[in-house]
């Protein structure tokens, strides 16, 4: 009278836990990752390189705030936290002690982590929008301790010093943007392999069903609180690291710049565009919204006369009404049922 039961134990171990990817999945993936790679040979206009590396930044900033609250649910408005730590590990150590930004990146995401973890144990526990305030406000708190601390140039910043002999130790080239183009290109990967990685982790599974049923959950064993805590210091180093290149890019940080609510904002409409909780969802949203940005700034002037906010606004009220899982849900539903189509 076992062997039923055990021959569909066995069954359901069998079973693949994440199906394979269509076809058509494949080859889009592989052409666009040929696309990108010749991407600024093909348009070699100093701009377009511009927007392609302000794309790969911003989509790992909407995948940072993917983790924590698309995989386990906490919403947080304080990512702009950690991409300012990460701004300032990287440029205070670079032009106080002369520290490469390489070991700025790492250090940045590490301070990154552990903050996470501090603000993470007492306020993870929240849920709903509590956990949303608290870590707006602070957020808000760390860019006016930033504005006031003279050490590290209070509200007038950090201005990274000129350096042309050493452009890889430095992370700064001024020749030509190809370098920063294929360096955020890659870290924008290792962003997202991270993430398919977690996905498919146990870790991941667990922080999906903390997601999903906090409740089943935390009575099959489950440590909710901790497991989201670990998500966070995740996203926490995962908005470093995009901190930090954006710094060595600009050359020029200041609280009001990499500490802005408005990143956090930012970050999150992104990832709820292409579809929170997906693995490139944060991606589709990035290269939608940041050229309607860079290219209203040319149109308009300026700051782009806030049409570009407008829009944003517009889009995401269009997005909670007729898709609220997000763009990238209408793309993969159709190549599924072209693909089931020709089966």
């Amino acid at each position: 009278m076992a062997r039923a039961p055990d021959a569909a134990l066995e069954q359901a171990r069998a079973d693949p836990v994440w199906p394979a990817a269509p076809r058509a999945f494949k080859i889009m993936g592989l052409a666009l990752v040929a696309a990108l790679a010749v991407f600024p040979f093909v348009f070699t206009g100093t701009f377009s390189h511009h927007v392609m590396i302000m794309i790969f930044l911003h989509a790992i900033m909407a995948q940072s705030w993917n983790v924590i609250a698309g995989m386990s649910g906490q919403i947080s408005l304080g990512q702009a936290l950690f991409f300012g730590l990460g701004a300032y590990a990287s440029a205070f150590l670079y032009v106080k002690w002369g520290i490469t930004p390489w070991l700025g990146l790492l250090v940045g995401m590490a301070i990154s982590a552990l903050v996470a973890a501090a603000i993470g144990i007492p306020t993870l526990r929240l849920r709903g929008h509590y956990f949303a305030i608290a870590t707006l406000i602070i957020g808000i708190s760390f860019q006016i301790v930033f504005q006031r601390w003279e050490w590290i140039g209070a509200a007038s910043g950090i201005f990274m010093p000129i350096e042309r002999e050493t452009p890889w130790f430095s992370l700064q080239f001024h020749a030509t943007k190809l370098p920063y183009y294929y360096l955020s290109f890659g870290l924008c990967a290792i962003a997202f392999f991270t993430v398919w990685l977690l996905q498919r982790s146990r870790l991941g599974m667990r922080l999906l069903a903390v997601r999903d049923e906090p409740e089943a959950a935390q009575s099959l064993g489950i440590d909710i609180a901790w497991h989201k805590v670990i998500a966070f210091m995740i996203s926490g180093a995962m908005m470093a690291a995009a901190g930090t290149f954006f710094a060595q890019y600009v050359l020029v940080i200041d609280p009001d710049r990499v500490f802005s609510f408005e990143i956090s904002v930012l970050a999150l409409l992104m990832a709820v565009l292409g579809g929170a909780g997906t693995l490139w969802g944060p991606a589709l949203g990035a290269a939608i919204l940041i050229p309607l940005s860079e290219y209203s700034r040319i149109w308009f002037g300026g700051t782009g006369g806030a049409v570009d906010l407008l829009i944003y606004g517009v889009l995401i009220l269009l997005i909670c009404i007729y898709q609220p899982r997000g763009l990238l849900v209408l793309v993969t539903e159709r190549l599924r049922r072209r693909g089931q189509r020709n089966e």
